[in-house]
């Protein structure tokens, strides 16, 4: 294996093994067959962090989550997310997310969990791959409410991977830590009443009900929806991780193809962003479009 062939298969027995009882850096080392000093160095390399934040970073998302979705007690949080202590959890907690265990469980508010995407998937965009593919695309009209839209806006980026590197990498797990959100967040293109002069108009965010108010983090907008169907694009589910900038190019190229008109519909971007959900081995790729009836 290559340096980052070695990274991407220490982040997959980390995403693997972070909830076996003996997990720890020396069974992450002892299992890729690498010293910490040389994981440290390739994690330093391809991720800016060394092995131990990556894991820390993992390990603290993951018991968010579970404060979120469970009803077990700190302490078995804690305990359960390798830690000794409950002070010891909370300290960390606090230090990553601003907010102490107790008080995320009790606000719910957002928080930058960590997404721990595979470090190859950045090159693999700038590459630009690409190959044949016969998946069959869906198309599923739901129905939206008035609401509101949370969105991070930016000032030059054209698409993910620029936005990605004006606006870091935070943004995709603070905006899945709501609890309320329709959907899981998504990279935007903006229509022209949300894109302020200075703006590029891609941004990322997620929809909420029109009674959201909780505080959010400085440079966040947020801005009300009119009611309208966002048409679902979506592929199949695919096997290779490495393919998912395939599968997002096959959904563009069927809503590029789709006649609107024939299916009694018309495109609404004037009053609702577009959405690119990204790509999920599981789920496929999805993209939302806002459209109107005629």
């Amino acid at each position: 294996m290559n340096d980052l062939e070695i990274v991407v298969a220490t982040q997959a027995y980390i995403k693997l093994h972070h909830n076996d009882d003996d997990f720890s850096i020396e069974s992450i080392c002892n299992a890729i067959g690498y010293s910490r000093r040389q994981l440290d160095r390739l994690f330093r390399k391809y991720i800016q962090i060394t092995l131990y934040e990556y894991v820390n970073a993992i390990v603290l998302s993951k018991s968010a989550e579970k404060l979120i979705n469970t009803h077990d007690n700190v302490l078995d949080v804690a305990l359960d997310s390798h830690f000794n202590s409950h002070e010891g959890y909370t300290r960390s907690f606090a230090k990553r997310f601003s907010v102490t265990p107790d008080e995320y469980r009790k606000t719910k508010i957002a928080i930058p969990l960590f997404v721990g995407h595979p470090a190859n998937h950045y090159h693999i965009l700038k590459e630009g791959r690409a190959m044949e593919s016969t998946s069959i695309c869906t198309v599923i009209p739901v129905n939206r409410p008035k609401r509101k839209l949370i969105y991070l806006p930016s000032k030059s980026a054209t698409g993910y991977l620029s936005y990605c590197e004006e606006a870091g990498c935070d943004w995709e797990g603070l905006q899945n830590s709501i609890p309320e959100k329709f959907d899981t967040a998504a990279i935007l293109e903006l229509p022209d009443f949300l894109q302020d002069e200075g703006y590029s108009n891609i941004a990322s965010g997620v929809e909420v009900p029109l009674d959201y108010s909780k505080p959010l983090p400085e440079d966040y907008k947020i801005a009300e929806l009119l009611e309208c169907t966002m048409l679902y694009f979506q592929s199949e589910p695919y096997d290779n991780p490495d393919d998912f900038g395939v599968y997002i190019g096959q959904v563009y190229k069927a809503l590029e193809n789709y006649n609107f008109e024939r299916y009694g519909y018309k495109l609404a971007t004037n009053i609702a962003p577009t959405f690119n959900f990204g790509a999920q081995t599981d789920v496929g790729a999805r993209i939302a479009v806002p459209v109107i009836r005629i």
